[in-house]
């Protein structure tokens, strides 16, 4: 059987950014999962096969301190959130070198049994960066040298950390600052990002908050942020915050994975057993139910859509690629690889296990599991907690592949 390649649209403007000078054609990585929040790198030309030892090492950083938060990579300049003596950084790297430029303290430090400090990933606009941490405080930063320019926290908006802490990535749209505060005075809030001053809260929804982040989506042409909570999956007027629509979810515990918008359908998925569901939104904002399921379990590695599939580690059947349209598997690997997290670049999902370090490349294909390539971080972290895994997700740009294991931060050469 032949092998099927999936490719996502966009291809015939990547081809013109090949022919602009390198300066120019430069991609960026601005926020959590990407430029679209759907964890897609814009490169390519990487490469099929990685050498037998693993992708040449560019640069290994080490004192990048506890926590989970991912990078955040514009203009050459590599953003993260850690801790330093006791308290929660936010870092600027070089992002092809290594090397320190920046450092600033934005807040206390989490403490949790699974791993202290942030989990979030900076949000680059323009010149500032915007962080939000595990305890719930929110810092706008210049990105040329840390300064801090406005800081408030959800504690002002009515919210209360999470039993996680704050693992939301918050989001920049147009003038706003999105992120979820949860609680009494409205679950999401808007920002103006200049100032830090609340522009409306979500009053009709007053759910917690949980681990996921929210999407900006055009949906049955207008525009609107989705986001979801443990028990809930809603669409927000991005104007004044006001519930467009909403359906019931059956979380528990921890609902994590981002929201996967597509036209007028929204597809969610989380672990503890709670499955996946696809929604079709109506012209009148009325929701119909596609299907929900267990087929797809994901605990918080992450799922990517590419054309009318979606790939991710689904709890007790192991990686999976599930068919969009009804919810039903294509295939699954649960032997060859451990559970963890999932990014998409050139026409291969980049796969990391969380327990054992091992990193995949595979075919994004339905034709089933096909392995490309793997090798394993070394040196791994003697800092993570017991009960802490490897869960930074991968992310790929201008053909560098970076992975963090707590302290460790490591760029790889995959052109």
């Amino acid at each position: 059987m032949n092998t099927r390649h999936i490719v996502p649209s966009g291809v015939f403007c990547l081809l013109l950014a090949g022919l602009m000078p390198q300066s120019m054609a430069e991609n960026n990585w601005p926020q959590w999962r990407g430029v679209n929040r759907d964890g897609h790198s814009a490169d390519t030309g990487l490469l099929d096969k990685w050498p037998e030892n693993g992708p040449e090492k560019i640069w290994m950083f080490e004192n990048a301190g506890k926590g989970y938060s991912g990078p955040a990579i514009v203009g050459g300049n590599f953003f993260t959130m850690g801790t330093r003596d006791n308290r929660t950084i936010i870092l600027c790297l070089d992002a092809n070198t290594g090397e320190e430029q920046w450092v600033k303290e934005i807040g206390t430090v989490l403490g949790n049994a699974w791993g202290d400090g942030p989990r979030g990933t900076p949000a680059v606009d323009g010149d500032n960066v915007y962080t939000l941490t595990g305890e719930g405080n929110l810092s706008c930063v210049a990105a040329v040298d840390g300064s801090i320019l406005w800081e408030t926290a959800t504690s002002k908006l009515g919210g209360s950390t999470p039993n996680w802490g704050y693992s939301e990535s918050v989001l920049i749209d147009g003038q706003k600052l999105l992120f979820t505060p949860g609680g009494e005075e409205g679950t999401v809030a808007a920002l103006d990002k200049s100032t830090g001053e609340v522009i409306w809260q979500s009053k009709q929804i007053e759910d917690k908050a949980h681990y996921s982040s929210i999407v900006a989506a055009q949906i049955n042409g207008a525009k609107q942020y989705v986001q979801r909570t443990e028990k809930s999956i809603f669409g927000l007027n991005p104007d004044d915050g006001a519930l467009l629509w909403k359906t019931d979810f059956p979380g528990r515990t921890a609902v994590i994975p981002t929201p996967i918008v597509i036209g007028n359908r929204v597809y969610v998925t989380a672990g503890y057993g709670s499955g996946c569901k696809a929604i079709e939104i109506q012209p009148d904002n009325t929701v119909k139910e596609l299907y929900s399921n267990r087929e797809m379990k994901n605990h918080h590695g992450g799922v990517v859509r590419i054309g009318g599939q979606v790939f991710g580690y689904s709890d007790g059947i192991g990686w999976l690629c599930q068919n969009l349209s009804d919810g039903s598997e294509v295939w699954s690997e649960r032997k060859a690889l451990g559970k963890g997290a999932i990014t998409y670049a050139d026409g291969k999902l980049i796969c990391l296990d969380e327990g054992k370090g091992h990193v995949v490349m595979l075919e994004a294909s339905t034709d089933g599991y096909r392995e490309l390539s793997r090798f394993t971080l070394d040196p791994q972290s003697e800092i993570r907690a017991s009960r802490g895994k490897i869960w930074t997700h991968p992310v790929v740009v201008n053909g560098k592949l970076y992975l963090r294991d707590q302290d460790l931060i490591y760029c790889y050469n995959i052109k």
